[in-house]
């Protein structure tokens, strides 16, 4: 589709001369707007003028009628499209009832591959355009902590018309982003044939894990089981593997019984025969080609980083590294891994970054016997959704209203939650599970996704207009699955009033780790991207071997003094860099921003202060959270409350 020449000088004379000078500066900008995506299967000049002669509305009450009626009718749009997505989706993402090929068949289907351009081509945007405010971000952060609802909602309105991207390309990201995000969900390695570096095995014959999820979490789990170092270890090298894509292919097939060293990468120590190669990488450039082909559409934010950081974060590139690096050169990283070596009575390893539950030392056994004794499995969960919600506070209308609108189910991959984007719909709430029981990992899980239902429930039922809906970006929305997820022990019993009244200064010391062990992944992407921009011919294999040299680039600049060597390249280790690009990041942010929520509410009742928080409406993040908390999103609360909690436990002046 064509560009066309369009006489914009002589249409905005006409309209000030039918509506007055007044008004100059509004049509200006409305014309211009128009004019920027006006094609020529749009109309000739003479229909361009004609329509902005006809439409353009100066009555501020005739103004206000468009917006409710735009408002209405983008949710409406966008909400039953993404409901029958969301459905036709769930047999790819759920454990249980597959059909090979045909689930991911329906999972890609779209009944409006070509809406982007059908809203142009019908006129409805080109009216929005028109008439409606479409503030740049740096607008947004200078004015928007004064803005009324309805100001904001026209923002909203206006920036839902950003780019014409044509049918073909909607085509081509719908299959390779699928692609790449099942490939992701279902890359379960089998690690029954594991063995330690005393040839012991760890694991049942049968089992697998998702990668990097359940790996890393059975990693974590060892720290309290007898000899458990050497378990991680070899865990360690199973994500090795992963990352450079030497696991063997016979492992992933499970065509041998013979023992798997990954340290060695030998199989009944015999040559591992053919590897897995660089199919990761590959998944990955689908995701890249996806972006490339939204890049042309985009004339103001013409990469993946752009749209990312200022489209859909809406904080910039260099604040978000900034904040990461912050948290990174905090000095009281040397004094937390002094804690940590403290609690292991030996020197860290690589793997230890993932070592943030510094304050549990039941087995994995025991807590999993304590989940089941409350919730045996997803079904009994999603029963006591209600009561488990009222021992968090929320009055009873409240938890039954909540607990009614979540659905538990037990996702293929990691877990996941998933919103409603129409006040009839449910939230959907995916966890994993064991064999035979729901287990401590599936139960934290569902707690961290509860936290994210909590947050979609509210901010869809509960904003203040319908184009408010939601939390500005999923960083904030990982603030309260991060919150929720840290009350996990609460729910079962297990932290008693005593261990309450530390509780904050434990969280915020596991935060802490939790946060700094995510921002080196988050920069080992965030400088992967720039590269990949910065070399358009990058191919899977070489885009491999710049991950390992970034990843370790990143390492010895932040990690390396404390916690050695890594020779498993770890900061390059989560899937999420191939399912969902520059998302990492907002986990980061997701901590800073939970800690700030949970610091503000710690005098305060949290069920009730959740419900506020999450009934803001879709600002910018800086804005959200001056109404939030008062104050912007930063690290230092966070780097100074793990300060104060190491003093409190003795490990600091």
């Amino acid at each position: 589709m064509t560009t066309i020449n369009l006489d914009i000088d002589e249409t905005i004379t006409k309209l000030t001369g039918r509506h007055g000078l007044d008004h100059v500066s509004r049509i200006r900008k409305g014309v211009e707007r128009v004019a920027s995506l006006w094609r020529v299967d749009d109309g000739s000049p003479e229909e361009f003028q004609e329509f902005c002669l006809k439409y353009f509305i100066t009555d501020e009450l005739e103004r206000d009628r468009l917006l409710l009626r735009m408002e209405t009718t983008l949710e409406q749009i966008h909400g039953h499209l993404y409901e029958m997505r969301r459905n036709l989706r769930r047999w790819a993402d759920l454990r249980g009832d597959e059909m090979d090929g045909v689930d991911e068949l329906l999972a890609q289907f779209d009944s409006a591959p070509d809406l982007s351009e059908q809203v142009y081509v019908q006129k409805v945007a080109h009216l929005v355009l028109l008439n409606m405010e479409k503030p740049s971000l740096d607008e947004m952060l200078q004015h928007g902590k004064s803005w009324t609802s309805k100001q904001w909602a026209e923002a909203r309105i206006g920036q839902s018309f950003r780019a014409r991207v044509p049918k073909e390309v909607n085509d081509l990201a719908r299959e390779l982003a699928f692609r790449a995000s099942h490939w992701v969900a279902t890359f379960h390695v089998p690690v029954g044939t594991v063995v330690d570096s005393n040839a012991k095995r760890w694991f049942e014959s049968d089992r697998k894990l998702v990668a990097h999820w359940l790996i890393r979490e059975e990693l974590k789990s060892a720290y309290n089981e007898a000899d458990g170092i050497n378990k991680q270890r070899a865990l360690a090298w199973v994500l090795a593997r992963h990352i450079d894509g030497t696991i063997p292919q016979s492992v992933m097939e499970q065509a041998s019984e013979d023992d798997w060293d990954p340290e060695t990468n030998r199989i009944g120590d015999k040559d591992p025969g053919k590897l897995l190669g660089v199919i990761r990488y590959q998944r990955w450039m689908d995701q890249v080609e996806v972006a490339r082909a939204f890049d042309q559409h985009y004339p103001d934010h013409p990469t993946a980083l752009s749209r990312k950081f200022d489209l859909q974060r809406e904080i910039s590139e260099q604040n978000v590294e900034h904040m990461l690096v912050e948290l990174l050169e905090a000095e009281v990283r040397r004094d937390l891994a002094a804690l940590l070596r403290t609690r292991l009575d030996r020197d860290l390893e690589s793997h230890d970054i993932y070592f943030d539950d510094l304050f549990e030392s039941r087995p994995a056994e025991d807590l999993d016997g304590i989940v089941k004794t409350h919730f045996e499995d997803e079904t009994a969960l999603q029963a006591k959704l209600p009561e488990l919600l009222k021992s968090l506070g929320f009055a009873p209308d409240v938890a039954e209203f909540l607990g009614g609108h979540i659905r538990v189910e037990i996702a293929k991959g990691a877990g996941h939650a998933m919103r409603p984007m129409l006040h009839q719909y449910d939230a959907w709430l995916r966890t994993n599970r064991l064999d035979d029981q729901l287990g401590w990992d599936g139960f934290e899980t569902a707690m961290h996704e509860l936290g994210h239902n909590i947050e979609q429930l509210f901010s869809c039922y509960y904003a203040p207009r319908p184009s408010l809906q939601n939390v500005p970006n999923t960083a904030c929305t990982e603030a309260f699955a991060f919150l929720y997820q840290s009350l996990s022990k609460r729910v079962l019993g297990i932290e008693d009033e005593a261990e309450s009244e530390v509780a904050f200064g434990r969280e915020s010391i596991s935060a802490m780790l939790m946060a700094c062990q995510i921002a080196g992944p988050s920069l080992v992407e965030l400088r992967t991207w720039r590269w990949i921009y910065a070399n358009p011919d990058a191919d899977a294999a070489s885009l491999r071997e710049i991950v390992l040299g970034i990843a370790d680039e990143v390492w010895d600049s932040y990690f390396r003094v404390d916690f050695g060597k890594d020779p498993y390249h770890l900061l390059a280790a989560y899937q999420h860099m191939v399912a969902y690009p520059l998302y990492l990041a907002d986990y980061a942010l997701g901590q800073m921003i939970s800690h700030q929520i949970r610091e503000f509410v710690q005098d305060k009742d949290i069920a009730k202060e959740t419900q506020r928080i999450c009934s803001i409406g879709k600002k910018t993040p800086d804005a959200w959270m001056h109404d939030a908390v008062g104050s912007s999103i930063s690290p230092a609360p966070l780097i100074h409350a793990a300060a104060a909690g190491l003093a409190a436990l003795g490990q600091r002046e």
